[in-house]
């Protein structure tokens, strides 16, 4: 598989089923590793175990809508309320477009719930997130800290920015 390919590749995206999870769970990882890994606290990088993962993910079925590209699970976007608060797409598909597709959808489903602003929270040392998410049509409204959960500890307050989308 060629691995360095610029066009846009055609993905379908669907809800999530239980099936698709532990694709969704390996891909959440490896991608929550690549993009925060020395830009949040140790104890929640500590916390962020293969194993929670596939707890969380098992949990969040409802609120995903998966990247389905030759057969296989590429990328996923998770949606609560008016907050995108997962975009991850496997690394050998990054670069094919279907990042911004899972955003563009994402920012869909927030539409569709009847909110009129998303909004989503970014590792402020996750550089490349930051100019994805600007690129694609969001505006920093500034450094907050987010709350990230730890089961079953106390959440761990993260260094973010936080990127708006007015919608419709």
């Amino acid at each position: 598989m060629n691995h360095h390919f610029a066009h846009r590749e055609k993905a379908l995206l669907r809800p999530a089923r239980d099936s698709d999870m532990s694709a969704v769970a390996e891909i959440w990882h490896q991608g929550w590793r690549d993009g925060h890994l020395g830009h949040v606290p140790d104890a929640l990088a500590a916390a962020r175990t293969e194993e929670s993962f596939r707890l969380r993910a098992a949990r969040r079925v409802d609120d995903t809508v998966v990247a389905e590209a030759g057969g296989e699970i590429a990328g996923f976007v998770m949606v609560s309320g008016d907050e995108v608060e997962q975009v991850y797409v496997a690394a050998p598909h990054r670069g094919s477009g279907m990042a911004a597709d899972l955003l563009a959808e994402a920012a869909r489903v927030v539409a569709a719930g009847g909110h009129e602003r998303a909004w989503l929270a970014v590792a402020t040392g996750n550089a490349r997130a930051r100019r994805f998410y600007e690129r694609n049509g969001w505006t920093d409204e500034g450094a907050f800290e987010y709350p990230a959960a730890d089961d079953p500890g106390p959440p761990i307050p993260v260094p973010c920015h936080r990127y708006v989308k007015e919608l419709g």
